[in-house]
């Protein structure tokens, strides 16, 4: 007689392909979902991304673009944006989208700000979303960074798109309809030691689009904020795998994530969503509700790593 094989093992070589097919079916369905909203939600839609180039824009500029969005494309490198627009060209249907259009943009210049406004304002003549899609970091002892990075972190992230956002605003009061969505980093909401420059630049940008949404409701103009753990440039199969499982995100936010949630935001108009596993949402609420707390385990961090890095 040949040997009976265990239940257990059995179950488990059943099991898995199951479990693998059935998460490849959700993302196929997931894939389409995303490509049905992003269809209604922009298209002949005029779309402004900023940082066009980063990991995150072009993964907008290519699913926007699939829409039937009729893109303004913004970034500092003139050489990168028209590769990007002719990858875009490449892989669609030129009878059913737009080519879209391209404008230098430099948060870093804030003297060029007037020019780029007029120039995005020009290539349409209005405009219906505005994707703030842009981030400086800088990691490092508050004594340590100078006033001149300190100043180059609050023009990139809160100077340079408060500018821009109140540069369209009078185009989009005047035909009473528009969407401002910020893409936020988490440290909007938490503060982490080591990078207080950058924290405070992305709690002030928050502030401005929560004051901004209040201000602007009335003309019925949509104010979201997105608030991310990071952007990952990258995601291996296997660890999406794991991801879809556990909904853990190991790995930051993919970028691709963080897009079907702009269109999902688009199409519902939520004010503000947080894209992070459960740690992270609960250190907001004990922020909130139990500062102390929040900051004893803030200060323990540091001191452990300390500690770690005199071994």
């Amino acid at each position: 007689t040949s040997p009976e094989m265990d239940p257990a093992v059995t179950t488990t070589v059943l099991l898995v392909p199951c479990v693998v097919v059935i998460t490849a079916g959700l993302f196929y369905l997931y894939g389409m979902v995303v490509g049905l909203l992003s269809k209604t939600s922009v298209r002949n839609k005029v779309v402004v991304i900023t940082d066009a180039l980063s990991g995150l824009g072009k993964e907008c500029a290519s699913v926007f673009h699939k829409g039937g969005a009729r893109l303004i494309l913004c970034g500092k490198s003139w050489e990168k944006l028209e590769g990007l627009a002719d990858d875009l060209a490449s892989a669609s249907d030129p009878t059913k989208t737009f080519p879209p259009k391209l404008v230098l943009l430099d948060f870093g210049d804030m003297d060029s700000m007037p020019e780029v406004i007029a120039e995005i304002l020009e290539c349409y003549g209005c405009l219906d979303i505005l994707i703030l899609n842009s981030s400086l970091k800088v990691k490092a002892p508050a004594q340590s960074v100078s006033l001149e990075m300190d100043k180059l972190l609050m023009d990139n992230n809160y100077f340079g798109p408060a500018t821009l956002a109140k540069g369209v605003l009078p185009s989009m009061i005047s035909r009473r309809t528009g969407h401002l969505l910020l893409v936020n980093s988490i440290q909007g909401k938490l503060t982490v030691p080591f990078r207080t420059t950058y924290a405070a630049s992305k709690h002030a940008v928050q502030a401005f689009f929560d004051c901004l949404r209040a201000e602007v409701e009335e003309y019925g103009i949509s104010v979201s904020t997105i608030s991310h753990t990071f952007i990952s440039s990258s995601m291996k199969p296997d660890r999406v795998l794991l991801s879809s499982i556990t909904h853990q995100k190991p790995l930051g936010v993919s970028p691709d994530e963080a897009v079907a949630e702009i269109v999902k935001t688009l199409s519902n108009k939520r004010k503000e969503v947080v894209i992070a596993p459960s740690l992270p949402k609960v250190a907001i609420y004990a922020r909130s509700f139990f500062p102390n707390v929040f900051f004893a385990v803030m200060a323990a961090g540091v001191k452990n790593a300390a500690a770690f890095e005199k071994m």
